[in-house]
């Protein structure tokens, strides 16, 4: 297994090369850089983007309108231009710029918001708490409900219970999660019906005078309807994959002989079949975390006004804030490759007859 590990490891630096490469050199391509945002600020000109679509020369493309290298830019001097592009590394060939950028990821060395004058660490340290908060509850939540409902449906298959749980569920699942954000808010929330819980924030503005209760209390107020709202989605997937598991060890040969032995229902249920039936359910439990909290909620963030890692990774992709996309891609990236090692331990972890290097070999 050792041998197994090291292999993966080692492939970590190949797949997150890779992964940097692509995106990086996608960059490139894309209009609308750093240096058009600020010079769209500066001019008054709004979005940058309404710039690079319509305004200028008719039949000259944007970046060269006017011999200038970008649009809007000819009211501004030439030294201002290249002083921004000193500033921010951009006056360098992308080769040069994506090996530097590299050796300081390898030191873990992420640089600093190129429109917050905040290192990229702590703009991602301050969004944690939300992004915490709907990942940890929403994962947790779903783990609770999902597999013993799953259990439940898989010992009455084909019963009346299974059939409405099961059109329940799948009405869950078809809800896009903004709207059934949008419907909390209106239902619980918008003042139209019933106010039980806040508009917005993940906390009252007076949390710090609470005592701990009440900061405990105040929290959950705030986080019960987003969390809901995040986590109805998950039910589905998590709660078939239980039941069908299930199903699939409760139909083996070894689950017969064990009845035949005279073994109680339950007995049989939760001493032989629960371990074997799990394995992929449990096994799967890092690669789900890890995807729901990093991966963000951009839109159930906005409508509950929330500021997460969801919206930072919208906000600085549309200004170009390129240390924190490429920062937090890198992270997200390599903490993605390494839960795939972990996945992969903890199926070993749960049935030890799981080899993975002779399954290679």
């Amino acid at each position: 297994m050792a041998a197994y590990i090291l292999r993966r490891l080692v492939l970590i630096i190949p797949t997150l090369l890779g992964i940097m490469i692509i995106n990086f050199t996608l960059t490139q391509f894309v209009p609308g850089g750093p240096i058009e945002q600020i010079i769209a600020r500066l001019e008054g000109g709004g979005d940058v983007f309404q710039s690079i679509a319509g305004s200028g020369d008719a039949g000259q493309p944007a970046a060269t309108q006017g011999g200038e290298r970008y649009l809007g830019a000819r009211g501004l001097p030439p030294e201002f231009i290249a002083e921004l592009e000193r500033q921010f590394g951009l006056d360098k060939p992308p080769v040069e710029r994506f090996l530097s950028m590299m050796w300081s990821y390898l030191r873990f060395d992420f640089g600093e918001s190129y429109f917050r004058s905040i290192s990229v660490v702590d703009l991602v340290i301050e969004k944690m708490p939300v992004s915490i908060t709907l990942g940890l509850w929403s994962t947790l939540i779903a783990y609770l409900v999902s597999i013993p409902l799953g259990i439940a449906k898989a010992v009455r298959d084909g019963s009346r219970f299974d059939t409405w749980t099961s059109g329940a569920i799948i009405v869950c699942y078809a809800i896009p999660g903004f709207l059934f954000a949008i419907l909390l808010l209106v239902l619980f929330a918008g003042g139209s019906y019933l106010q039980w819980f806040p508009l917005r924030g993940l906390t009252s503005d007076n949390w710090a005078q609470l005592s701990l209760w009440g900061k405990i209390v105040d929290y959950l107020w705030h986080i019960t309807l987003p969390v809901i709202a995040s986590t109805i989605s998950a039910f589905a997937t998590l709660t078939l994959l239980t039941k069908n598991s299930f199903l699939d060890e409760i139909r083996k040969q070894y689950v017969m002989t064990a009845r035949a032995k005279g073994l109680t229902p339950r007995r049989v249920l939760y001493g032989h079949v629960f371990r074997n039936a799990m394995l992929i359910v449990i096994a799967g439990f890092p690669a789900v975390f890890v995807s729901v909290f990093f991966g963000g909620s951009l839109i159930i963030e906005t409508i509950f006004s929330l500021d997460g890692l969801g919206r930072l990774g919208f906000e600085a992709a549309v200004a170009r804030d390129y240390p924190v996309v490429f920062g937090t891609l890198y992270v997200f990236a390599l903490i993605g490759l390494l839960v795939g090692i972990l996945s992969d331990l903890m199926y070993v972890w749960i049935d030890p007859r799981i080899d993975f290097e002779r399954r290679e070999a």
